[in-house]
Parts: C-alpha cells; sequence; structure tokens
C-alpha cells in the first residue's frame, strides 16, 4: 500500500520520549510488524475450486460496492500466512515488550508484543464483529488461545498459556460523548475500513483492473486486482477478493516485487454474516488470573521515563529539535525521512543507529540478519530489508523507511542531502 503523502508532526511528549527511544532501537522490526497488523483485518481466504460467472462490473464500480457496503457483522476462521523474509519474531517479541514483561514484570496478554508473532509464520484467528463497539479476535494455537475483545469502550486481552489478562477503558471523554473506544489499531474491526486503507493507493500512480472471479470460504467474489505503475517499489500487486453480495473485501494477498510467493496471504476458510451471540463480546478473568490495568502499566512507563529519562528531556525545546517525519517522492515509491532530535547530523548530539551490545541480544541477531552496509553522497549507512518494508539507518543518525527497494532508500537519502 503506498504511504500516506502528507507529513507528519510528533504527538504528546510523554510518547515522544518513549517513541525515539524505541524507534532508535527497533525501528525495522515495529515496522515490519506494523505493516503485517494493519493488512490482518482484510482477511484474505483460502479459494475453492471453480470460477463463479457474475455479472460484469468495472474496477471503479467495484471500488464503489466497497465503498458502499454497510456491512457490520460478521464471524469466522481466518488463516494468515505471512512471509517477509525475516527470522521469526516469536523469541524476539519478548525482548522488545515493555521493560518489565521480560522479567516477569508486567503482562504477557499485553497486545503490544503479542501482536508482534503474527508479522511472521502460520496463524489462525477466530474473528467476529458487531458494529464498531464490539469487535474480537482470539489468535489459536495447539494448546492456547489468546483474546483481544473490545466491547463498549472496555478493552480486554487474555492470554490462556499464561492465565494473565490485560484490561483498559476508554477515555473518559469519549465516554462522555458516547463514542466509545475501539479496540487497538492494527487489530481487525470490520474488512470494510481496512479495505478502504488499501484503495487509497489508487491514484495516477496505479493501476487498478477486475480481474475476473472466485469463490472464498462458500461465497461467490469478484477479484480487485491493485498493481503500481510505478518501478522502485518492492510491492508488486495486491488482490482483493471482494464479496459479489455485499461488497465486504474476503480476501487479501501481497505478492513482492520480487516474486515468489506471496508476502501477505491470509483468509476466510469460514465466514458468517448474521449477528454474533451478545455472549462473544463479554469476557471476564478466570480465576487466578493475573489481571494487568492499563492504566497502572501507563503509570510504570511514566515512571521508567522520569528514571530515565526526564533529567536529559528539555521539554518544548526538545520538541522544537525534533524534525519530524518528512515524506520524500509520490505513492508507491514515497520514502518516509525520520531526522533524529538533538541537532544536525554529524555533530554527534543525534541519535545513532544501535551498535553492538546497544541491544538485546534476540533483537541483534535479528538486526544482523536483515543489515547491508551502503553508501553515497549522504554518507554511510545500514540497509535493513524485508521482503516488503526496507529501511535505511545513516551513521549520522537518520531513517529512511518505505515499501521501496534499498537502491531507492539510498536514492531518497543522496536526494535529500
Amino acid at each position: 500500500m503506498a504511504p500516506n503523502d502528507s507529513a507528519q508532526t510528533t504527538e504528546g511528549r510523554d510518547h515522544f520520549a518513549a517513541g525515539r527511544r524505541k524507534a532508535a532501537r527497533y525501528i525495522v522490526p515495529v515496522a515490519v510488524a506494523g505493516v503485517a497488523a494493519a493488512t490482518i483485518g482484510l482477511v484474505p481466504a483460502l479459494a475453492d475450486s471453480g470460477d463463479p460467472e457474475l455479472p460484469k462490473i468495472t474496477a471503479q464500480q467495484l471500488i464503489e460496492k466497497i465503498a458502499a457496503s454497510d456491512t457490520q457483522q460478521l464471524s469466522g476462521t481466518v488463516k494468515i500466512n505471512t512471509d517477509l523474509g525475516i527470522p521469526s519474531l516469536g523469541g524476539l517479541a519478548g525482548s522488545l515488550a515493555p521493560k518489565g514483561e521480560a522479567d516477569g514484570e508486567g503482562s504477557s496478554a499485553d497486545p503490544q508484543a503479542k501482536l508482534m508473532e503474527l508479522a511472521s509464520g502460520t496463524h489462525t484467528l477466530r474473528v467476529a464483529a458487531d458494529g464498531p463497539d464490539k469487535q474480537r479476535v482470539s489468535i489459536l494455537d495447539d494448546t492456547a488461545e489468546y483474546s483481544l475483545i473490545h466491547n463498549a469502550g472496555e478493552v480486554w486481552a487474555y492470554d490462556s498459556a499464561s492465565n494473565e489478562a490485560f484490561h483498559t477503558k476508554a477515555p473518559a471523554d469519549s465516554r462522555d460523548s458516547g463514542k466509545h473506544e475501539k479496540a487497538p489499531e492494527g487489530v481487525p474491526t470490520t474488512p470494510k475500513g481496512l479495505a478502504e486503507e488499501a484503495l487509497k493507493a489508487a491514484d495516477d500512480t496505479t493501476s487498478v483492473t477486475v480481474d475476473g472471479t472466485a469463490q472464498v470460504a462458500g461465497r461467490d467474489a469478484y477479484q480487485l486486482l491493485i498493481k503500481p505503475k510505478q518501478s522502485g517499489s518492492t510491492i508488486g500487486s495486491i488482490r482483493v477478493a471482494v464479496d459479489a453480495e455485499n461488497g465486504v473485501p474476503l480476501k487479501f494477498t501481497l505478492t513482492p516485487s520480487s516474486g515468489g510467493k506471496a508476502a501477505i496471504d491470509a483468509g476466510f476458510t469460514k465466514v458468517d454474516f448474521a449477528k454474533p451471540s451478545a455472549d462473544t463480546f463479554k469476557f471476564s478473568p478466570p480465576k487466578g488470573a493475573k489481571v494487568t490495568e492499563g492504566d497502572d502499566e501507563l503509570k510504570s512507563q511514566e515512571q521508567e521515563f522520569n528514571k530515565d529519562f526526564k533529567k536529559d528531556f528539555k521539554g518544548d525545546e526538545d520538541l522544537k529539535d525534533f524534525e519530524g517525519l518528512n515524506v520524500i517522492g509520490k505513492g508507491w515509491t514515497s520514502v518516509a525521512e525520520i531526522s533524529s532530535p538533538g541537532g544536525e547530523a554529524g555533530d554527534g548530539a543525534g541519535s545513532k543507529a544501535p551498535e553492538k551490545g546497544d541491544v538485546p541480544p534476540e533483537a541483534q541477531q535479528f538486526l544482523d540478519a536483515l543489515g547491508d552496509k551502503v553508501s553515497g553522497k549522504f554518507g554511510s549507512g545500514t540497509v535493513f530489508k524485508t521482503r516488503l518494508v526496507n529501511a535505511l539507518m545513516t551513521d549520522d543518525g537518520k531513517v529512511y523507511v518505505g515499501a521501496v527497494t534499498p537502491d531507492a532508500l539510498v536514492q531518497a537519502a543522496n536526494a535529500a542531502k
């Protein structure tokens, strides 16, 4: 999917401080996990044999059908396969968890760490949705289950393997206004919204066509084919199977420009558009479960910040120095340039690319498996590669990231210099 062309700015002070630290240490794993998480909700599926004969439809009509779909109730089983060409994130997730979780504190049910696992391998999910206020997704393993439930402003996560639960509530202002908090960002709610996100790429840099029909989880569907016209993107094509009756996306397959099997291929093996039972969205922690409150977790993180970073944080002055995110280019070959806070590049005050010993061993192994040294007019740095998202971290503290080839990253860095 093409990155958003608009520049973004930093958010609150606390989020800035935490984000700066995490970005400097783990920018590539987090970016990769974000791409995978953002596509889960499009729930691609395994196609049944035979292509149904359906009335002819244009790409524009099919896009309008998706946009007009008002289906907000569904339940089903999803199988997702993710092959981004990276090491398994199973062991890495613990090292990327908030401080405390890896050494027995915090909660193993915290979605921040758990959802990282979906960035690699094969997973089976059970999903349900009943409008914007009720969603549930469960990750099924052979002997355990992890569930994330949103029900009218209450968000629960439960890990049966550890018998731990995580709970948070909608902010008071959104409860007072009657607008309830949705499930955490990146978690599937309704496929419609996530399909619309994919279709933001449908501009003059994009080819969008209807490429035949398919049958997905027993449903007749049109196949929408989205391909970049530009060279330099790591995305070869995106294929979305759209329910012929109600316009709901049923299948999403992303194939990289480098060829081979799909980088992301997940889908409904079963789907039902009837209203799910109200019990689906009810949750109470089992007896003996350890429960972590989100507010307590936030206070713990604030205490960590006050202890380790506040003495060096100059408030608005630091925020002023942070140049934020600048988008170079357009459409599928857009590259995000992230400048380090703390001074001009090369003066020693900005963040540096991680060095040996700066990160946990599991994370260092992950970075070593992905990184290649490069140089150009911009200077020198390291490119961290996957089949989909690549990132260039320069030795003077800048980051260039996008769904583009390593050569395109170097060209963007040279142009910015």
